[in-house]
């Protein structure tokens, strides 16, 4: 079960039949997921009246209507601006921006394959080739990435549809799997063991900054007891401090993480 609005939902077997996938609805299991919710779904009234079905209960009046975890007063003043930026239209997708940088995508994939074409394989050619490619694989991931979060076309379905061209047959990687470790991320951002983008393949690293993980029980004094999110379904892990490496806030190289994505795409 989790919480939505202040009502509480059994998704035990709907979960398996959750477009986003079932492991994003597990990382929220008791807990409140009112903004996962907002963020996910653009067509709010569509999803709420599949949740009709699935309603059990509302919360009592003095339990808490956001995550445990999580600072009221920030939650407020977030769901606040959000708020206001839809009202100041800053949330609507410009069409025309979206289009020229889908044309100059295929633009330049185009003129990837023609250079090499038509001037050959040596150097000079091969590189401005290669630099075309390049930047063009860069970007299309990028755009494949506003696609995957419905925020270029106002149905779902013309954005995944999109979104399958470019992933799919321009860059060779599946939509689905994109999707479903990227709204896990989004899911859970930074918490470990529950977002894939701190999942890097174990031989494959680069040293940069840490990112610490600490949500403290008591801040008193120099030591800081913390509790993991990722011991908290299970049981009770106290630890002094606990640090890891995070692909979000590291510098890190193009190449290997490039290589643990392909590595991740097919296994």
């Amino acid at each position: 079960w989790l919480v939505i609005d202040r009502n509480v939902y059994d998704l035990t077997h709907f979960s398996k039949r959750h477009p986003g996938g079932s492991r994003v609805i597990s990382h929220y299991a008791g807990q409140d997921a009112t903004d996962a919710f907002i963020a996910f779904h653009t067509d709010k009234s569509l999803v709420k009246k599949y949740l009709k079905s699935l309603l059990i209960g509302e919360l009592a009046p003095d339990q808490p209507s956001f995550e445990s975890n999580k600072r009221k007063s920030l939650l407020e003043d977030f769901r606040e601006l959000r708020c206001t930026m839809e009202k100041m239209g800053l949330l609507k997708p410009n069409y025309t921006f979206f289009f020229l940088i889908f044309l100059h995508l295929l633009v330049l994939d185009a003129a990837s394959w023609l250079v090499v074409w038509y001037f050959g394989i040596s150097l000079v050619p091969f590189m401005v080739g290669m630099a075309f490619f390049t930047v063009a694989q860069i970007q299309m991931g990028w755009f494949q990435h506003d696609l995957g979060h419905c925020s270029v076309f106002r149905k779902p379905k013309w954005n995944r549809i999109l979104q399958t061209i470019v992933i799919n047959i321009l860059k060779g990687l599946p939509a689905s799997w994109w999707n479903h470790l990227h709204n896990q991320h989004h899911a859970k951002p930074n918490c470990f063991r529950k977002d894939p983008d701190l999942n890097m393949h174990p031989l494959l690293f680069s040293l940069g900054k840490t990112l610490s993980v600490e949500v403290s029980t008591g801040m008193a004094g120099g030591a800081k007891i913390s509790e993991t999110e990722s011991c908290r379904d299970s049981s009770l892990l106290i630890i002094m401090s606990f640090h890891f490496f995070s692909l979000e806030k590291r510098r890190r190289s193009s190449c290997l993480t490039t290589i643990s994505i392909s590595i991740s795409s097919v296994s």
